[in-house]
């Protein structure tokens, strides 16, 4: 219950980032407000998952449409944590448990504002490197700071490698530097051994998105939309496990 709790209010501040970082707008003032009608929303309008439902997706005020990835990041949110305790906290990792769901917390976020606006903010991205070192010098960890800092290192200046020779190559950007940063951040979590499989995944499923459903090819496509959920189901299913299994295929 305090899981999901705490998880709806998270999604309900998610919602405030996905709306104003990408407006360069202040995440403090004003207060939650229409985006239409700026009329400001009291507390008792403003409940995560439930004001949504009893508003029936609209503003009190000028009955403009609430977006539909407010109730879905407040939704998500919290069943995502339910979930990662379910897979570390349950059986006692409350270490790893706290690691990732910090880690899958900036992650959720980055999800919808680069699905929307094809921009991962630094605020979000570069926090998750020194985080990761962080995570690693507490006990119980699943990697030592030596890992996670030769696979921050090692995934930051492959990357960088491949974005300059793309960009020498074909003239145009091929990989942003937010996609840079995010991986690099993911790395210093993760550590070395599950990068290549994430990154494997991930550009599987955005080769697939772009061939399906991208009518220009000429025109990009959000990134690390797919590097973040790719990353939230390995963190769900577990990183330990995940490489075990791969190993027995």
């Amino acid at each position: 219950m305090l899981l999901a709790v705490l998880g709806a209010a998270f999604g309900s501040f998610f919602n405030v980032l996905i709306y104003r970082l990408p407006r360069k707008q202040s995440i403090v003032y004003p207060p939650s407000h229409c985006g239409d009608c700026n009329k400001p929303i009291p507390f008792y309008l403003n409940i995560p998952i439930v004001s949504y439902i009893m508003l029936r997706g609209k503003c009190k005020y000028c009955g403009a449409s609430i977006h539909w990835h407010h109730f879905l990041v407040e939704a998500i949110t919290p069943l995502i944590l339910i979930l990662l305790f379910l897979q570390y906290g349950y059986q006692g990792q409350f270490m790893l448990f706290l690691k990732y769901s910090v880690l899958c917390l900036f992650l959720i976020p980055i999800f919808f504002i680069d699905a929307f606006h094809q921009i991962i903010p630094h605020k979000l991205s570069i926090p998750l490197i020194p985080l990761g070192f962080i995570f690693a010098l507490i006990p119980g960890s699943d990697i030592t700071i030596l890992e996670s800092g030769i696979a921050a290192a090692i995934i930051f200046f492959f990357l960088l490698f491949i974005a300059y020779a793309y960009r020498f190559a074909r003239k145009v950007d091929g990989l942003g530097g937010g996609d840079i940063w995010l991986l690099t951040g993911i790395a210093a979590f993760l550590g070395l051994i599950s990068m290549p499989y994430v990154i494997l995944i991930s550009a599987v499923l955005g080769i697939i998105y772009f061939f399906i459903f991208v009518r220009n090819k000429e025109q990009g496509f959000a990134f690390g939309t797919f590097i973040a959920v790719t990353t939230i189901l390995w963190s769900l299913l577990g990183s330990t496990q995940m490489l075990m299994n791969l190993r027995l295929l």
